[in-house]
């Protein structure tokens, strides 16, 4: 039997790799660790909502990629002059991006049931409550699941999320148990945003 011609050895071959290897490949923005390795749930949701990558925030801060995913993933504290870096970079004092009791708490909570964040959450509409909607993007939580949860209807849910509305303090006192982060840092944003930027310096000068 004679040999075919080599092109269409050459053109087997590639319909071989259109098929198996050409589809491409589908890298996310943000890895998936498992819930335990994340220490600073805070910071990671912060920016995941404003869609930064850790390398991202590494290079707009002039530092290592290694030493943001320390901050992330290990709790670490970045120095005094990267640490005012980054809270001007992201919008928030120190206290809220590197809590001591978010670090230091366990950062598996207690959900019902397996659940998943619908990216439709933030594309239909902005949110303004940046950190709520991150930890629910961050443990991979529905806003309809999550709002069942902590026993509060979905429309009033997401008003928490996309207007910064601020619950009640029974809500909140909920709210604070679910994450098991506080309540003053789940809710910066409805307070933050009401204040104006002297008063804000202020605040953050006393939380030093």
């Amino acid at each position: 039997m004679p040999n075919q011609p080599e092109r269409h050895f050459i053109e087997a071959w590639s319909l071989i790799n259109r098929k198996y290897l050409g589809k491409g490949v589908r890298v996310k923005r943000f890895r998936r660790p498992t819930r335990c390795q994340i220490r600073n749930r805070v910071l990671l949701a912060v920016l995941m909502v404003k869609d930064i990558k850790l390398s991202e925030l590494a290079e707009r801060l002039s530092v290592s990629s290694r030493s943001v995913s320390a901050w992330v993933y290990e709790g670490r504290l970045p120095g005094k002059a990267n640490l005012e870096k980054v809270c001007r970079e992201l919008g928030y004092p120190h206290h809220i991006l590197f809590n001591p009791q978010v670090i230091n708490n366990s950062p598996v909570i207690c959900q019902q049931a397996p659940s998943r964040f619908m990216k439709r959450t933030i594309t239909r509409s902005p949110v303004r409550n940046h950190i709520l909607t991150g930890l629910c993007m961050v443990h991979d939580l529905s806003v309809t699941d999550v709002s069942h949860w902590i026993g509060v209807h979905p429309g009033t849910f997401r008003k928490w999320l996309h207007q910064a509305t601020l619950p009640s303090p029974a809500f909140q006192e909920k709210t604070e148990q679910f994450f098991r982060i506080p309540k003053s840092v789940l809710f910066a944003d409805c307070v933050l945003g009401e204040q104006p930027e002297e008063e804000l310096e202020q605040y953050a000068e006393m939380k030093k």
